[in-house]
């Protein structure tokens, strides 16, 4: 499953709708006031509304980190809690020297694990967008830690393979991201190769991989109304 905006700040509260306060008289100076008071009580309400959307965009990326992979996309791109999970930070499962790829759940090989880290290198150097790859057992993960560890930002996109909750595969992307790549691709990327059927039969090594190459593949080609429309049906193995 695909999630989208990503932010750092910390989770508040929003009123999505705000009380509207009207009085109704029969003097005619009230009623205007009454106007002035829906006017102005509805303006703020949108306001509230766009800034709800904007924040729970934002807390996409906290969610994720913390062990709440059952967030789901919408075409409108605002983010639905499916389930919760409790937070999860742990710098000690940290690796000591820096790598773009964490795999505290033994899901890859250490020959996989550098081919990863090539390609993760090559992608940056070529495109400007960072992949970062952490593979986990909920709740063994560093969770929010990675986000300083990482130097997560508007072009990063966070890969997080975990088998845990059935699909394996989940993303954190970008918002500059997000403006060149469809977020269908996204979706489809994930039901490709992360669903149960895919990683039990194959390995979820193999579903880690698949889903690196094609997300290269995607952010190699020209931007326009159908880039990475069939990069994830050319996604395989690196070599």
């Amino acid at each position: 499953m695909a999630f989208l905006r990503l932010h750092s700040s910390s989770p508040t509260s929003v009123n999505l709708l705000p009380s509207l306060h009207t009085r109704t008289t029969t003097s005619s100076s009230s009623s205007s006031s009454s106007h002035v008071s829906i006017r102005t009580s509805s303006t703020r309400k949108s306001s509230s509304l766009s800034a709800a959307i904007s924040d729970l965009g934002s807390k996409s990326l906290n969610f994720l980190l913390s062990g709440t992979l059952a967030l789901g996309l919408s075409l409108t791109g605002v983010v639905g809690f499916a389930e919760a999970k409790v937070g999860v930070n742990k710098p000690e499962l940290l690796p000591k020297e820096y790598t773009p790829v964490i795999d505290v759940a033994g899901l890859l090989s250490d020959g996989q694990e550098i081919r990863l880290a090539q390609e993760i290198a090559d992608i940056e150097k070529d495109t400007g967008f960072k992949l970062r790859v952490l593979a986990q057992n909920y709740p063994n993960t560093p969770g929010l830690a990675i986000k300083d560890f990482w130097s997560v930002d508007d072009r990063t996109i966070v890969f997080v393979a975990d088998p845990t909750f059935g699909n394996i595969i989940n993303f954190n992307v970008g918002a500059s991201v997000d403006l060149d790549i469809p977020r269908s691709f996204w979706s489809r990327l994930a039901g490709k190769y992360g669903n149960m059927f895919y990683w039990k039969e194959k390995g979820e090594d193999a579903s880690i991989e698949a889903a690196v190459v094609a997300i290269s593949n995607c952010l190699r080609e020209p931007v326009g109304p159908y880039n990475c429309s069939e990069s994830q049906e050319i996604g395989g193995k690196l070599v």
